[in-house]
């Protein structure tokens, strides 16, 4: 048996969950079962997150009054649509019952030197965007790289209204790390302003998601996370949350099935 602690862990995190299927192969009825799977005995993810095409079928599945979100990507994944396309993408993914976009950002620009760019992309999928739809602004931090840039990144679309800044797309090499977690939480707290954060890509476990969160609480304090300011961006994380959550030990668990 595992020990409290992990276990509240567990049920914590996916409370915090953007259970996620962008796959290349995804299709309707993956959709379908993304949408059950989000929602446990042991309580509900925060939200799905999804390819565009697929929001409608969500839609149906999870009917009008779900807790569970719909999220979206638009400009994903290399960030490099028209303003114009993306602003068209993201009506037409709310018209069809998106709760939440996650944007990626021109980053690519933005290396080259193009705040601008980020700027006017970021606002004008704002004002396509309007509250209580949220925006996540993916700054692929795995691509960027460079710890000044990073933070640049996070101030600037903050600045232009994202609701949250998330780390990546989980298409690039490198997913989220902790040093861009530090950098983006701290950028938030420089802030002031109520912002979220979402690592995405690469946190498959517990105990991965269990460092985010002790790092989120050392910047913002033991009672900022909540699924309003903090998600996981994850596809495999459901599976350890609930090996834990039913109280058994991952690792026994695999252990039992031999190597």
């Amino acid at each position: 048996m595992i020990d409290a602690t992990k276990r509240q862990t567990a049920l914590f995190a996916l409370s915090l969950l953007d259970l996620t299927d962008l796959t290349e192969t995804c299709t309707d009825e993956a959709v379908e079962r993304l949408c059950d799977a989000a929602q446990t005995r042991f309580g509900t993810a925060a939200a799905i997150c999804i390819w565009p095409r697929f929001v409608a079928a969500a839609r149906a599945r999870l009917g009008p009054s779900s807790p569970v979100r719909i999220a979206t990507v638009v400009n994903f994944p290399h960030g490099t649509a028209a303003v114009a396309d993306v602003v068209a993408e993201t009506e037409r993914a709310i018209a069809e019952g998106a709760d939440e976009i996650d944007l990626v950002i021109p980053y690519r620009a933005l290396i080259a030197g193009d705040e601008q760019a980020v700027t006017e992309m970021v606002a004008a999928v704002r004002a396509a965007a309007p509250a209580p739809v949220r925006l996540k602004a993916i700054l692929e931090t795995g691509e960027i790289r460079d710890r000044a840039l990073i933070r640049r990144a996070s101030l600037l679309s903050i600045g232009a209204g994202a609701d949250f800044i998330k780390t990546s797309t989980g298409k690039a090499a490198v997913h989220a790390t902790l040093e861009a977690a530090d950098i983006m939480l701290t950028a938030i707290r420089e802030t002031g302003r109520n912002v979220g954060f979402k690592p995405a890509g690469g946190v498959d476990t517990v105990a991965d998601a269990r460092l985010y969160l002790a790092l989120a609480a050392t910047i913002h304090g033991p009672d900022w996370v909540m699924p309003s300011t903090f998600r996981f961006g994850a596809s495999g994380l459901l599976a350890d949350i609930l090996t834990l959550a039913e109280g058994r030990d991952a690792g026994a668990v695999a252990a039992s099935h031999g190597p």
